[in-house]
């Protein structure tokens, strides 16, 4: 293990402390390997799948996996599937069995911080599966609140924006101007500071670097 993992490997374990005390059940893995092997072990066969725009689950192998596994997954990024199609995985995502999906950023007090365009993804962390699986790699990792904003929209935002193939002005910044395109992918933000129904969010923290 080289000195940046074992440095890491405390701060997630300190991080898994600051999630347990906010009701969220948490992992710490060493490699992506173990990662996706941890989620898989959290999901019932045959059961209902929603999932988020997640590049930490792609990753790490899982998207893959529920692709080819036992599972009925709602899954909105399948090949040749329409925007009408696209949209209805979505809404059936927010109501499956389980939904998994990364986050933008944890905080070092066990917060979850995300930002969405539409916020198919938010409404299923608030309420409706009946356990949703997060995987988070080492580099979400932020010191509050504030910083994990400030990272969503100045390093995850302009990122994905390019990844989208969008317009936006942070992508030819490379910083948020808090604009008013109309492809515009920050528009909904939902900070997670505890989980009231026990057992129901398990996050799975990865001491590797993980999506954007």
């Amino acid at each position: 293990m080289t000195e940046r993992d074992t440095y890491y490997l405390t701060k997630l374990r300190n991080v898994k402390k600051a999630l347990a005390r906010n009701g969220i059940d948490a992992y710490v893995v060493k490699t992506s390997a173990e990662a996706r092997k941890k989620a898989l072990s959290l999901l019932r066969k045959g059961a209902t799948v929603g999932i988020g725009g997640s590049r930490s689950a792609e990753e790490i192998g899982l998207l893959d996996a529920l692709r080819r596994g036992n599972y009925n997954l709602f899954d909105q990024y399948a090949d040749r599937l329409s925007e009408k199609d696209s949209l209805t995985a979505r809404k059936q995502g927010t109501h499956a069995d389980y939904f998994v999906s990364g986050t933008n950023a944890v905080t070092e007090t066990g917060k979850l911080v995300n930002i969405d365009g539409l916020g198919n993804r938010l409404a299923a962390f608030c309420f409706g599966p009946e356990k949703v699986i997060i995987v988070v790699g080492r580099n979400k990792i932020v010191s509050d609140v504030e910083a994990a904003i400030d990272r969503v929209r100045n390093v995850a935002a302009p990122i994905n924006a390019i990844r989208f193939g969008l317009s936006t002005p942070c992508v030819k910044t490379g910083r948020c101007t808090d604009c008013n395109s109309p492809q515009r992918i920050c528009n909904l933000t939902l900070i997670i500071e505890k989980q009231r129904t026990k057992g129901r969010m398990s996050v799975i923290l990865v001491n590797e670097d993980l999506g954007f």
